[in-house]
């Protein structure tokens, strides 16, 4: 059984779209398939002026320039998330919680904070600390893929990538197993809160999921402090104790960059493994193309093996798992001969510059031996993901181990897409094994 998991949209359909684009009014056929409205905007109007006075950025020499410039281009979100967050019962004096948390987390901040809090975080993301961790990954996955086997079926996102970045990020944190059921859901809310338009009840749930996810982790965290992990494995631990440079971090500070680090590694990892095992159904060539590799005799290790870095990157490129970010400018500026006012609010569309022909040859190709592959799915500069190396461990595990078990696989129904235009992913995706 075959699926249209990217449905086509015509040249004229995808100029009508790129003609009036506004991130805050999409159609459901740009959810569908990005990619040819991108293109037309990179073609027609790279910088594009948005209705509400941002701009859109679509080229791959533009985004890096911007990204590349922090002393230009802030992160920190406190002037763009404070209207959209701090509505009634909302305000500057009692913000809401999700206007708390994401002006506070890792990723929307600038120096010194954003410094003291990555600092922390990599000393317990080094190579080796990543590599012990693959063991236990291969028990998960292999686990995973037994009681899918013995059902004869399963959901590709529920039942397996959805199962795996929890799993290992709360191993990193040391989350008791039998109290990480609610994290997806907390997750999904918080990020899902960030999307360009967000309804009244979106806003509730994900101001309801920080307060019940940073309550938990106050538990947590107090229980930590009475008995410290190894620092060196244990990242709450090490953020605990203040391992990075300068001040320890508040106990806000603490409490929103565990749930950024629990929400960053579940829902971006969840969508590499998930978009990759839905993309390969239409890549048939490609898809044996790697069950081949996966045979060879010589391939003694699937977490660094060179040719599977390539695939893992390649997906990422492909569908990118986060297709948008933003920065705001500090003063007046100029970008791709485009001049910016001094408070210009940028979206960084790294969607489409994953698929710009002036840095990638064939960009709409699914081509898993490409290099180089410089793609921006884990951003670039200060800000790029400090878990880049853990992500792209759980996905060569993950799609490598799925495919040797389940070679034939397919989807028994149309996958259902997130319908996010910042983290593109399937909700559900059903599929029986022979």
């Amino acid at each position: 059984m075959s699926f249209s998991f990217t449905p086509p949209i015509s040249p004229e359909r995808a100029t009508e779209i790129a003609t009036h684009f506004d991130l805050r009014d999409l159609p459901q056929d740009f959810y569908a398939n990005p990619y040819p409205v991108y293109a037309a905007l990179r073609e027609t109007a790279p910088i594009k002026p948005m209705p509400d006075g941002s701009y859109f950025l679509t080229r791959y020499a533009d985004i890096v320039a911007v990204y590349r410039d922090a002393q230009t281009f802030s992160s920190d979100k406190k002037i763009e998330f404070a209207p959209k967050f701090n509505i009634p019962p909302y305000n500057a004096a009692t913000p809401a919680p999700l206007f708390e948390h994401h002006t506070t987390s890792l990723v929307f901040n600038d120096p010194p904070l954003h410094k003291r809090v990555r600092s922390s975080l990599m000393g317990a993301l080094t190579r080796r600390a990543i590599e012990d961790l693959e063991p236990g990954l291969v028990r998960l996955v292999d686990g995973l893929l037994d009681t899918l086997q013995n059902q004869g079926c399963g959901d590709l996102i529920d039942d397996f990538a959805a199962a795996i970045p929890v799993e290992i990020i709360g191993n990193l944190l040391d989350v008791p197993h039998a109290e990480r059921r609610p994290l997806r859901a907390w997750s999904l809310a918080i990020l899902g809160a960030l999307e360009p338009r967000v309804s009244p009840e979106q806003a509730e749930l994900g101001n309801r999921s920080v307060r019940e996810f940073t309550d938990y982790l106050k538990v947590l965290v107090k229980h930590r402090r009475q008995h410290p992990g190894d620092p060196a494995h244990d990242v709450l631990t090490r953020l605990i104790q203040g391992q990075g440079e300068g001040e320890p971090l508040s106990e806000n500070e603490l409490l929103h960059n565990c749930v950024f680090i629990l929400n960053a590694g579940h829902e971006t990892t969840t969508n590499l493994i998930g978009n990759a095992l839905v993309t390969l159904q239409s890549w048939p060539d490609e898809k044996q193309q790697l069950l081949s590799k996966l045979q060879l005799p010589t391939l003694s290790n699937i977490a660094l093996e060179p040719d599977l870095t390539l695939m893992a990157d390649e997906f990422l490129r492909f569908e990118s798992s986060n297709q948008l970010s933003n920065r705001r400018a500090l003063h007046a500026c100029e970008v791709g001969g485009v001049a910016l006012p001094k408070g210009a609010l940028l979206t960084l569309c790294i969607g489409a510059a994953n698929r710009d022909p002036a840095q990638f040859a064939n960009p709409d190709r699914l081509d898993l031996a490409r290099t180089p592959n410089k793609h921006l799915a884990f951003g670039f500069g200060i800000h790029q993901c400090a878990g880049l190396s853990l992500a792209r461990m759980e996905g060569r595990v993950a799609i490598s181990r799925f495919l040797m078990r389940f070679p034939d696989y397919q989807l028994s129904k149309a996958p259902t897409r997130g319908g996010r235009a910042r983290f593109r992913g399937f909700l559900h995706a059903p599929f029986g094994v022979s």
